[in-house]
C-alpha cells in the first residue's frame, strides 16, 4: 500500500496560488486513483477534486471548479492540485487521499497541509 505525503501549503493572500502536491511511495500508485479533500475549523472534511488512475478523468466539487485543477505525474508518483483565485473561505487543512481499488472509495491518506487565504 502507498503512503501518502502532502506539500505546498502556507499563507497567501485572497485572489492568490498555491500548488499542493502529494508525493506516493510505493510501486502500485499508477492503479490507484486519488483525490483531494480539505477539512476548515469546525467543519466536517469535505470533498474537493478527484482524479483516475491515468488521469484521464476528473472530477470537482461545484466551489472549486474553474479555480482548482487536479492533475497526476505517474512517473514521478505524484498529484498535485493547482489552486487559483483563492478566497478566504478555501482555508482549511487540505488532505491527499488514494483508493487502492481505483474507485471512490479512498482508504490510504496523508497528514494533511494547512492553507490560510488572508483578505
Amino acid at each position: 500500500q502507498v503512503q501518502l505525503v502532502e506539500s505546498g501549503g502556507g499563507l497567501v493572500q485572497a485572489g492568490g496560488s498555491l500548488r499542493l502536491s502529494c508525493a506516493a511511495s510505493g510501486r502500485t500508485f499508477s492503479s490507484y486513483s486519488m483525490g483531494w479533500f480539505r477539512q476548515a475549523p469546525g467543519k466536517e472534511r469535505e470533498f474537493v477534486a478527484a482524479i483516475n488512475h491515468d488521469g484521464g478523468r476528473t472530477y470537482s466539487a461545484d466551489f472549486v471548479k474553474g479555480r482548482f485543477t487536479i492533475s497526476r505525474d505517474n512517473a514521478k508518483n505524484t498529484v498535485y492540485l493547482q489552486m487559483n483565485s483563492l478566497k478566504p473561505e478555501d482555508t482549511a487543512v487540505y488532505y491527499c487521499a488514494g483508493s487502492s481499488r481505483g474507485g471512490d472509495e479512498f482508504d490510504v491518506w496523508g497528514q494533511g497541509t494547512q492553507v490560510t487565504v488572508s483578505s
